[in-house]
C-alpha cells in the first residue's frame, strides 16, 4: 500500500513538472531561446518517454528553428513511442507532409482528428487542429485552403487561443501573395492583417500579432508603418526578443546600421545564447557589414560553433574589412576550411568567386580566373557577374583568345557595352589577327556611337592589315571618317593628337601615291601632322621646313 501511495504521488510530481516544463519551453521557443527550449524538451521527453505530445512540440521546436531533419527525426521518434495520443499523429502527419506523401500524412491526420471527437475533448481537438493547420502553412508544399478550413473549426472549439488567429493570418497572408503574384496586382493583406490584430484583442499583453502585421509592411518595403508597428509591439512587452530581431531587419534593410547593430545588441541581451549569435553573423553577412562579421564569427567559433556557413562569412569577412592584417590569407585559408566542409549541393558560384577574388588580392590572378571560370560554369547569374571583369583582366594581361571566349560567353547572356565592343574588336586584331572579324566588331562600334573617333581608327588599321601594300587603298574611308568626326580643338587632346596623326598620315599617303593622286590635298594632311606635332620629319620633309 505505502508502495501504491508513493507511485502515485511520483506519478503526480511528474506530470505537474512536466506541464511546467512544457510551459516554459513553449515560451523560449516563441522567444527564439532555441537552445534553452531543447534542453527543456530533452528533459521531458526524458521524464516521460512514452509521452508523445512531448515529442511533437519538441519536433516543432527544430522545425521553427529550421532544422527540418531533425524535427522530422523528433516527430517519427513520437509516433513510434506514442500512437495512442492525438498530437504524435500530427507530428507524424506532418513528417509525412513535408516528405511529400500527401496520402499517408492525411490517414495519420484522420486518425488524430478522430481520437479527438467529443465535447470534452475540444481543446484537444483545436490543438490538433492547429498542428495540421501549421503543417499546411508553414511546408514548402502548402494546402492553404484545407488549413484555413480547420482553422475555422479550431476557432469555433477554443476561440481565446491566439495561436489560432496568428495562424489564419498566416494562411491568409499566404494566399494574398498568391493571388497578387497570379494576377499580377498589389497585394491585399488586409484579411490577414485583420487576423492578426485579433491576438491584441484576446490577449493586449502578446506582441505577436503586431509583429506579423509589421513584417507585413517591412515586405511592402513600408519602413515607417512597420517601423510603428514593432515600437507599439517592444511596448506591449519589452522583453519579446523576436521584436528586435526583425526591427533589426528592418533597418538593415533601409541602410540603417547603427540602430540596426543596437536592436541586435538587445536581441542577445535576451537570447544570449550560441545560436542567436549565429543568426546574428548571418544577418551582418547578408547586411554586408564585413568587419563587425569576423569579430562575431571568431567569437562563435569560440563557443564551439564552426560549419561550412561560418567559414563562408569569415572569407567574405576577411576580403572585404581591411581591419585585419594578412586579412587576404586568413580569407584564403577560411575558403580553403568552406570547401573541405560544405556540401557540394550548399557550393554556389559566390563561393568560387570569393575565392578567385582572395587569390587576386594576394597577386595570383591567373589562379584567382581559374576559380572564376569555376563560377561561370554554374549558371547565367555568374556569367552576367563575372564575364565582363576576366575579360577585362586577360586583355590585361594579354591573354587574347580567353578574353575573346569571355566576350562569347558574356554577350550571349547581357548585351555588351560600347566599351566591351570595343575590346572585343581589339582582342580579335591583337590575339589571333583576325583582322576581318576585328573590322566586323569596330563596325559595329561606329554604329553605337557615330562620333567616336577610335572606332574609324581600328577599322582602318584593319583595312590596313588586309591591304598591306595599298594596293586598294582599303583603310582611306575609315581613316577620312577619323578626320570627319574629330576636329577643330579636339585635336589637340592627348587622347586624340596620336590617332589623327594616324589618320592624316594615311591620307597625306593616299593622295600621294594613289591613283587620285594630288600633292596640293597631301600636302594639307601632313599639315595637320605638323601642327600637332613640329617635330614630324616626314611632315617638315614634305612642307619643305627645314
Amino acid at each position: 500500500m505505502k508502495h501504491f501511495i508513493t507511485s502515485i504521488l511520483f506519478l503526480a510530481l511528474s506530470s505537474s513538472i512536466f506541464s511546467q516544463t512544457l510551459v516554459d519551453a513553449l515560451k523560449k521557443t516563441q522567444n527564439e531561446r532555441y537552445p534553452e527550449a531543447i534542453r527543456d524538451f530533452k528533459k521531458l521527453v526524458s521524464l516521460m518517454p512514452n509521452d508523445g505530445n512531448a515529442y511533437y512540440y519538441f519536433g516543432d521546436c527544430y522545425f521553427k528553428k529550421g532544422e527540418i531533419d531533425s524535427a522530422m527525426l523528433i516527430w517519427n521518434k513520437g509516433f513510434d513511442v506514442d500512437k495512442i495520443d492525438a498530437m504524435p499523429l500530427v507530428g507524424k502527419f506532418r513528417a509525412l507532409w513535408i516528405k511529400g506523401d500527401k496520402t499517408a500524412a492525411q490517414t495519420e491526420l484522420t486518425k488524430a482528428l478522430e481520437l479527438t471527437k467529443g465535447k470534452k475533448l475540444m481543446a484537444k481537438r483545436a490543438e490538433v487542429l492547429r498542428g495540421a493547420a501549421e503543417g499546411f502553412i508553414k511546408s514548402e508544399m502548402k494546402d492553404l485552403d484545407q488549413a484555413l478550413t480547420l482553422l475555422v473549426e479550431a476557432i469555433e472549439k477554443d476561440p481565446t487561443n491566439e495561436e489560432n488567429y496568428l495562424l489564419q493570418g498566416d494562411a491568409l497572408y499566404e494566399q494574398a501573395k498568391k493571388v497578387a503574384l497570379a494576377n499580377s496586382s498589389a497585394l491585399n493583406a488586409n484579411e490577414a492583417i485583420k487576423s492578426y490584430n485579433k491576438v491584441l484583442e484576446i490577449n493586449p499583453k502578446s506582441p505577436r500579432g503586431k509583429l506579423r502585421v509589421a513584417n507585413i509592411y517591412q515586405a511592402a518595403d513600408n519602413e515607417q508603418e512597420a517601423n510603428k508597428i514593432y515600437k507599439e509591439a517592444i511596448a506591449i512587452d519589452s522583453t519579446f526578443a523576436p521584436a528586435y530581431r526583425e526591427r533589426a531587419e528592418l533597418l538593415m534593410r533601409f541602410n540603417k546600421m547603427n540602430l540596426a547593430i543596437q536592436d541586435w545588441k538587445k536581441y542577445l541581451a535576451l537570447n544570449n545564447n550560441v545560436d542567436a549569435r549565429y543568426r546574428y553573423t548571418s544577418a551582418l553577412f547578408a547586411a554586408k557589414q564585413y568587419c563587425e562579421l569576423v569579430k562575431e564569427v571568431i567569437a562563435i567559433n569560440n563557443l564551439g560553433l564552426t560549419n561550412f556557413r561560418t567559414e563562408r562569412f569569415l572569407a567574405e569577412g576577411y576580403l572585404e574589412c581591411a581591419d585585419y592584417k594578412g586579412g587576404a590569407q586568413l580569407g584564403l585559408a577560411a575558403s580553403d576550411r568552406f570547401f573541405s566542409l560544405a556540401p557540394p549541393e550548399e557550393i554556389t558560384f559566390l563561393d568560387y568567386k570569393r575565392r578567385g577574388a582572395l587569390l587576386m588580392k594576394l597577386g595570383k590572378d591567373s589562379l584567382g580566373l581559374i576559380e572564376w571560370e569555376k563560377a561561370v560554369g554554374m549558371s547565367e547569374s555568374a556569367a552576367k557577374d563575372l564575364t565582363g571583369d576576366m575579360a577585362r583582366m586577360y586583355y590585361k594581361m594579354k591573354k587574347y583568345d580567353k578574353a575573346i571566349q569571355m566576350y562569347i560567353k558574356r554577350q550571349a547572356v547581357v548585351e555588351l557595352t560600347l566599351q566591351e565592343v570595343y575590346n572585343m574588336g581589339q582582342c580579335y586584331f591583337s590575339g589571333p589577327k583576325n583582322f576581318v572579324e576585328a573590322d566586323t566588331i569596330f563596325s559595329k562600334v561606329s554604329v553605337m556611337s557615330p562620333t567616336y573617333g577610335p572606332a574609324y581608327m581600328w577599322r582602318g588599321r584593319c583595312k590596313t592589315q588586309l591591304d598591306p601594300n595599298n594596293a586598294l587603298w582599303l583603310a582611306k574611308p575609315h581613316y577620312a571618317q577619323v578626320l570627319e568626326v574629330v576636329v577643330g580643338e579636339d585635336r589637340k587632346k592627348d587622347q586624340n593628337k596620336k590617332m589623327v596623326i594616324e589618320a592624316a598620315r594615311y591620307m597625306g599617303a593616299y593622295y600621294g601615291g594613289s591613283t587620285e593622286k594630288d600633292p596640293t590635298i597631301a600636302k594639307q594632311y601632313f599639315q595637320i601632322i605638323y601642327e600637332l606635332d613640329p617635330n614630324d620629319k616626314q611632315a617638315k620633309e614634305i612642307l619643305g621646313i627645314k
